[in-house]
């Protein structure tokens, strides 16, 4: 399995895709957290090869090169003075799932 290393994770604000970018491989990054900030984490795995292109169909669908499958899943992280919260987790509930 790969961590497709083109997409991140991005911040959340008074904008959709802001600072800080999130990496989700092993990286240099000094990314601190700090209460307050909030992010998303969205990680991108196939089974093969990393690489990766847009469909030209919709201009939005990430297929693999090698034809591989891949997942990828989001959630909205809030840095907290105790630790995260993560705001997405209702979608995975029980109570969301019985609806």
């Amino acid at each position: 399995f790969e961590s497709v290393q083109t997409y991140c994770g991005h911040g959340i604000g008074r904008g959709f895709h802001m600072l800080p970018f999130v990496q989700h491989f092993r990286n240099d990054s000094k990314l601190q957290l700090v209460e307050g900030m909030t992010f998303t984490i969205e990680p991108m795995l196939t089974e093969g090869s990393q690489e990766t292109y847009v469909s030209e169909e919709d201009n939005w669908t990430v297929i693999t090169k090698d034809g591989s499958r891949a997942a990828q899943y989001e959630h909205m992280v809030l840095v907290t003075k105790d630790g995260v919260e993560v705001l997405t987790d209702s979608v995975t509930s029980p109570e969301f799932k019985n609806r």
